[in-house]
This record gives structure tokens, sequence and C-alpha cells, in this order.
């Protein structure tokens, strides 16, 4: 069978060997999300970065349900592949493809529709930062079924074990989307819009690349137009399409609760005025190069966990563990220092007003040290979803999250943090994490087996 198994092997070794091509995919995201916000900054008007920045949190929503349903059917194969069924592997990787590509194509027609209604009445957004936002989502939009099919490609290699490729495929977007950032922003002069154009052609590309090197390498995974019309009951398996549904619902969930709560928290930031809503937009974007080897350690542990828990090895689930939460404290630990003392000149690339600027240093330094918490528990929840216990993961968002939210709307008034809170609220946050995750984790109702049918 085809894959890189980590059933066998010293777990430090293989994670980290899985986990750098992961780590590097998420800094190529980044680095093209990064861009085009440098771009829109410098080139389109001075309300096109508030006015996408406003957008993030909606953004996030569809981005959660992507990474989350294509999650759930990445730990039900990577299950599959540690007990070597390999019929079974096949069977959910249909029937995952087929739905994630349904479930992009109908999140397109319906946030068309009421992107508006919710930028307008939920998030505040008003006058010409509220069109500039409205057209910068739709066209945004039009690319999700491109989004939702890289995701579940991407879930499917990592299952067994292939988080190299992905790097590749994420690399052909970040250099096609920041090419056509230049062409459409710089040159043609298409704003907000512009940026949004590129991002869809850059998914485009990298969803059919990810599809064809599937269907070229693994043998398992190759699938033709024929297949979906002489084998219906191959794709269109209630029982199979209900069961991804059931394990990647905890994990949408988590992400979505993540998008909600940021809802509230862009609302409360949007109060304090245009610099603020801009400081926030670049804050966000540079948190997430601190949060890399947090997130990318969390994937990893998923399918370490779902592997070896389908060979029945759970001991090797917890030397990983402790190995893994040692490689992610050093990395995390080296970016913050870079970060805390660099801040200055990184956010000078952004072309934020004076202001702006002051803010967003504020909001760095703050990241760069609460970050440090929060990678000595965020790699666990990986643990808990590749063992099919997500709403574990799920319970630790909801309750870091609405601690966010209401320390921001409880604390925003309090002379001591006035508009500090606005970043302060991740330390409240993530001690919640901390704490409830730990606890879980200690307790190892996580390794109690799920009675599930796959």
């Amino acid at each position: 069978m085809n894959g890189y198994t980590m059933t066998q092997g010293t777990p430090w070794k293989l994670t980290l060997k899985f986990a750098l091509p992961v780590l590097l995919g998420i800094l190529l995201q980044q680095l093209y999300n990064t861009v085009d916000t440098i771009i829109v900054g410098n080139y389109a008007s001075e309300t096109a970065l508030p006015a996408v920045g406003t957008t993030n949190c909606l953004t996030l929503f569809f981005i959660a349900l992507a990474n989350g349903f294509s999650a759930g059917a990445g730990v039900i194969i990577s299950q599959h592949f540690g007990a070597n069924e390999k019929g079974k592997m096949r069977e959910n990787a249909v029937c995952g493809l087929v739905l994630m590509l349904a479930m992009g194509l109908l999140s397109t027609f319906v946030d068309i529709a009421l992107c508006k209604t919710v930028l307008a009445n939920v998030l505040a957004v008003s006058g010409n930062m509220l069109t500039i936002a409205v057209s910068y989502f739709r066209w945004y939009c039009i690319g999700l079924i491109f989004q939702f099919g890289y995701n579940i490609v991407s879930a499917i290699l990592r299952a067994v074990g292939d988080s190299r490729a992905t790097l590749y495929f994420l690399l052909i977007a970040s250099v096609m989307n920041i090419l056509l950032d230049l062409l459409f922003v710089a040159v043609f002069k298409w704003g907000a819009a512009g940026a949004a154009i590129a991002t869809d052609i850059a998914q485009a590309i990298s969803f059919i690349a990810a599809l064809l090197y599937m269907n070229y390498r693994y043998s398992d995974f190759r699938f033709t137009p024929g297949d979906f019309f002489k084998e219906k009951e191959l794709w269109f398996d209630s029982s199979r399409i209900g069961n991804i549904l059931r394990v990647g619902f905890p994990m949408a969930l988590q992400q979505v609760v993540i998008s909600f709560g940021f809802t509230f928290i862009q609302r409360a930031v949007n109060g304090f005025g245009k610099a603020m809503t801009a400081s926030f937009t670049v804050g966000q974007r540079l948190e997430v190069y601190i949060t890399m080897p947090a997130n990318a350690f969390q994937v990893t542990m998923a399918t370490f966990a779902g592997q070896n828990l389908g060979a029945g090895q759970s001991e090797r689930v917890m030397s990983g563990e402790k190995q893994t939460l040692i490689m992610c404290e050093i990395t995390t630990a080296l970016l913050s220092v870079l970060s805390y003392i660099f801040a200055n000149p990184i956010i000078g690339l952004f072309n934020l007003s004076t202001e702006a600027s002051a803010y967003c240093v504020q909001h760095i330094r703050c990241t760069a040290i609460v970050m440090l918490l929060f990678a000595l528990y965020f790699p666990l929840l990986g643990i808990f979803q590749g063992a099919k216990h997500g709403f574990a993961a799920t319970v630790v968002a909801l309750t870091a999250l609405t601690i966010r939210v209401l320390t921001v709307y409880t604390l925003r008034n309090v002379p001591f943090f006035d508009y500090r809170i606005i970043w302060w609220n991740m330390l409240f946050g993530y001690i919640g994490g901390f704490l409830i995750t730990w606890g879980y984790f200690l307790s190892k109702k996580w390794c109690q087996k799920k009675e599930t049918q796959l």
C-alpha cells in the first residue's frame, strides 16, 4: 500500500518529518495572504484594507467548514490506512470528495445572497467600506468549490501520510496568487475585488493539481468520471456520508465557533475606528506566523493518533504527545522572540497610518507572549480528533472563544485595559483552553474506543 505509515519507528522523528511539510505549507499560505494584504494596503484605496479585514471572520467560517469536514474524512481514512483496509479507504475517499464539492457549491450561492446583510447588520460595516467589502467577498465566494475540493484532497493525502505533496500544491497557489495580485491590483487597478479574483484562480489551479497528483500517485484513490455513473452506490452511500459528517462535525464546529466568536470581536474592533480595524487586519495576518508550529503539530497529531489507534497502538500516542509538545514549544518560542524584536519593521511593510501601526505593534508583542501558552495545549486537540473525540476539542474552542468575547465586551471600557483588550483577551481565553485540554488529556477518556461503524 502506498503512503507513509506512522505506526512504526521513533515517534518524534515521524511526527517531525510529517509536520515539516505541513508547517512549510502553512507558511506559504500565510505568506501569500500577507503579500495580498501588503498589495491591497499599498496599491488599493485607503479604505480597501480595513474593508477586506472586516470579511475575515466570514472567510474563517467557510474555511472552518472545509477544514472540519475534510478532516473528519481524513480521520476515518487514516484509521483504515492503519488497519490496512484499502477498500474502505477508497469508499470513504470518494464519498468525502463528492460531499465536499457539493458543500462548496452550495456555500457559494448562500454566501453571495446573504453577505451584504451580514456585513451591514451583524458586523456594523457601512458606507464605502461596506460596498468594497461586499464586492470583495462575493468574488471570493466564487472560488469556494475549489477551496473545499482542495481541502478534501489534502486531507486524503495526509491520512495516508503524504504531507509533502500538499506543500507543492500550496507553493503553486502561493506563486500564482502573488503574481495575479500584482497584475489585478497594482497594474489593472481592480482594487479589493482583484485580490479576491486572484485567490479564486490560485485555489482552482491548486485543487486541479492536487486532484491530478492523487489520481496518478495512488491507485486506491484513482477515480474516473465513469466511476460516478457506474458505481452510484460508491459515492452516494448515505451511511458513509453520514459517518463523515458525524466525525467531521465536531471538528467543523470547533472552527465555526472560532469564526463566530471572531464576528463579535470584529464588531468590537470596528467600534474603535478605521485605524483599529486596519491594525487588527494586519495583526491577524501576522498572528498566524507565531501559531504555525502549534497548527502544524495539531494536524500531525490527528494523523499520528488516527493511524496508531487504528493499528491498536495507543501507547505510541502517549509517547508521541510528549515529544511533540517539546518541539512545538521550542519552535513557537523562537518565532515569538523574533516577532517581538522585529515587530516595528515588519508592520512597516503594510503602509498603515501612524495610529494603526502603534496599535499593531502592541498587538503583535502581546501575541508573541501569549502564544507560548497556546503551544502547550493546542497539539493535543489533534489527538482528540484522531481518536474520534472531536467534541472535546470543540468544548475547548467554545470555552476559549466565549471567554475571549466576554472579556472584550466587559473590559473594553475599563481604563486599565481600554482598547488593549482587543488583543489581551487571548490570554484569558487560552488559560481556559489550557486547563480544559490538559484535564481531558490526563483523564485518558480520549483513549476509550468509539463504537462507530466506519
